[in-house]
This record gives C-alpha cells, sequence and structure tokens, in this order.
C-alpha cells in the first residue's frame, strides 16, 4: 500500500468526493431469463394458433364466406384469427352443426387459453415485475440483520457459498460490486446483489450497513480494502466487520480502520505449507477446520445457560471445546478458568459435520450425532 493512500485515509484531509451517482437497486435473480420465458410463451400460443387453423381448414367445408361463397386458406387464417380475438365480423361464419360443435368444444376453449397466454404474459412483464421491482424496494428499506458482502472477487464469491453451505439463508446476503458479470454469478446463487462502488456512503446507506448482522469486506486491493472499512465503520460503529488484505504491514492500517477480524490468505496459505512440512496430514486437517463441508468445523459461539459452571470438556453440543474468551482474554483449555465456564464466555470449539450430522454452528439438524 503506497505511503500517499496512508497519508490520504489517515490524515482527515482526504479528496472531496464526487458528485452523488445513482446506482442501481437491490435486485435478485429471477428463475427463468426474461427472454425465455417470453420465447415460451409466444410459441405456446402460436401452437394453439396454428392447431386452430388446421382444425378450420380440414373444416371448411361448414364455413361460408358472404362475399364471394369461396373459402381459401388465406380466409382460414382470416377467420381463425378474428375468431380466437372474438372480433367477428361475420363476414365469414360456421353454417354445419358440426362447425358450430368444433367451435364450441374445440375452438372456445383454445381461445380462452391463448387469451389468458397474453394475459399472463402482460402481467408478468409488467404487473408483475413492477411489483417485484417495488417489492425489492420495500425490501431494501427493511434490511435488517443481513450479511453485506462488499467485493465479489476470488474471496468473497468463496465467503457467500460457504455462509450458503453453512446454512444462511441466500435472501439474507447481500452482494455489492461494480462488476455486471461477477455480480451475474452472485445472482445464480440467490443472493440480492447491487452494482455500486462500496467506497460510497450513499451505497452503504441504501443496503442499510448499520442494521447489517456483519460485513465482509474483500475488494482485491488493500489500499481500497481499508476505504470501504473506514466507510463502513463511520456508517456503523458497532457492526463487526472482517477484511481480506494481502500485504503484512496493512494488517495493522485495517485494524486501526475498524476491522475486528483481517484475514490474511497469503499467511494462511503459508501456515498450510508449514502444515504440510511437519506432517502429512496437518495441512489437510486445517483447511478441514476452515470449511463447512469437511469432516469437522471450528465454531465459535456464546456459552449456553445449561452449560455456565461446567467444564470446556462438557460441552452441551458434544463438541471438544479448545479455548474461550472472557473479558477480552484467551483462555486454553488446560488453564483452571476453563474448568467453570461463566455467563458471557464466548467459545471456540470443534464440531463434527460428516454426513450432515451438523450444521457446523454447533447445533443438530436432527438427524441424529452432535
Amino acid at each position: 500500500m503506497a505511503k500517499r493512500d496512508v497519508d490520504r485515509i489517515f490524515s482527515g484531509n482526504t479528496p472531496k468526493r464526487r458528485k452523488k451517482k445513482r446506482f442501481k437497486p437491490l435486485r435478485r435473480a429471477v428463475r427463468l431469463p426474461i427472454w425465455g420465458d417470453l420465447s415460451i410463451r409466444l410459441g405456446a400460443a402460436l401452437v394453439l394458433i396454428f392447431i386452430v387453423i388446421m382444425i378450420h381448414w380440414f373444416d371448411r367445408e361448414g364455413l361460408v364466406d358472404n362475399l364471394d361463397g369461396e373459402v381459401s386458406f388465406l380466409d382460414v387464417v382470416y377467420f381463425t384469427m378474428i375468431s380466437i380475438t372474438t372480433t367477428g365480423f361475420g363476414d365469414i361464419a360456421p353454417i354445419s352443426d358440426r362447425a358450430r360443435l368444433v367451435e364450441a368444444v374445440i375452438v372456445t376453449p383454445i381461445r380462452f387459453a391463448v387469451f389468458f397466454i397474453f394475459v399472463g404474459t402482460a402481467y408478468n412483464f409488467i404487473i408483475k415485475r413492477s411489483w417485484e421491482k417495488w417489492r425489492m424496494a420495500k425490501i431494501q428499506e427493511q434490511l435488517s440483520g443481513h450479511v453485506v458482502v462488499l467485493g465479489y472477487g476470488v474471496s468473497g464469491s468463496q465467503s457467500v457459498e460457504e455462509l450458503i453451505e453453512r446454512g444462511s439463508d441466500p435472501s439474507n446476503i447481500v452482494v455489492v460490486d461494480p462488476s455486471e458479470e461477477r455480480l451475474h454469478e452472485a445472482e445464480k446463487l440467490g443472493v440480492n446483489v447491487m452494482a455500486a462502488d462500496a467506497t460510497r456512503d450513499e451505497t452503504l446507506k441504501a443496503v442499510r450497513i448499520h442494521e447489517a448482522d456483519s460485513v465482509l469486506v474483500s475488494a482485491g486491493r488493500d489500499d481500497t480494502s481499508i476505504l470501504i472499512v473506514l466507510t463502513v465503520r463511520h456508517l456503523a460503529p458497532k457492526v463487526p466487520i472482517s477484511v481480506v488484505v494481502r500485504a503484512d504491514d496493512n494488517e495493522l492500517l485495517a485494524r486501526q480502520a475498524g476491522a475486528n477480524n483481517v484475514i490474511n490468505p497469503v499467511r494462511f496459505t503459508g501456515l498450510l505449507l508449514a502444515g504440510s512440512a511437519q506432517g502429512a496430514h496437518i495441512a489437510d486437517y486445517l483447511a478441514d477446520l476452515a470449511s463447512v463441508t469437511g469432516r469437522v468445523q471450528l465454531v465459535e459461539r456464546v456459552v449456553e445457560e445449561e452449560e455456565c459452571g461446567c467444564s470446556i470438556s462438557e460441552l452441551q453440543t458434544g463438541g471438544r471445546g479448545l479455548r474461550i474468551y472472557r473479558n477480552g482474554r484467551a483462555i486454553g483449555f488446560w488453564e483452571d478458568e476453563c474448568q467453570n465456564l461463566q455467563a458471557g464466555d464466548i467459545i471456540v470449539e470443534i464440531v463434527p459435520t460428516e454426513n450432515g450430522n451438523s450444521r457446523g454452528d454447533g447445533h443438530s439438524n436432527g438427524n441424529g450425532g452432535s
């Protein structure tokens, strides 16, 4: 991170921000693309119209043309269209009993089907989408307890997938990124997305950052990530912030900017490499701990009321307690304080996740196991 960037961030002499720029509102992917939905509807309508044309053509002897007395194929097409649209000029009409029966029993139901297809299309593309836009605006206004992911690169996308794997509702996740291509990939997961600059106050206010449960920052550049952390902390003083930085000397800056957790993927990779040098299975176990898809999962939680007074080895979840945090101090499982858990203690434990026996948060799925 260049010195001028540090000076710009922490000196308080930050340059004036540009004039507010309108950003795209919150949105969520639909199950079927617009062009696909439209093609299916139009295709179904055309097939039904073609069926009616064929029925009228094969039964043209039951029709009469009051103009010239002859019913050509063009007359059949014309009669079909005015019949389906219920225009009914009367210049061509069914005269035989069979033709009238066909109109009543076969053509009329098809007429209603085509009518509902066009009405449904109008509803879907005008009324429904307007309603969806209004609904998403209301959701945006009432966001609370959600997870905001600022930046959807490699780290951001992996974090979203892991959150969903751990049981988070995709509709409770908001992804902000300026790239429409990356947001398109995020939409496939069912999360809410917004195309905007996460360093801007108005962007973070739009996703109700002060009501978020947590904020994950991974902008791809350390200077941008730290600036985002500063902006988030200014707008939401109490919201937990986790940020990814790649340079060791920027970790302290990120904490000074207000980040609660600073993750250095380069450092973690080094730990895995060092672990593999000390033993063939250490790196595998560390990677196992980091993901809910592994056989074990690291969990951080508040001590349960029933666990107060118990030892860290007697947890209600059946997990293996590793340490507790009490008054900001880390206490290992071998220390005396861990033999008497107290209200407010934060427990870090390992729980099993193999075959869905646990959700990875220390609670059972109801399928047995801890």
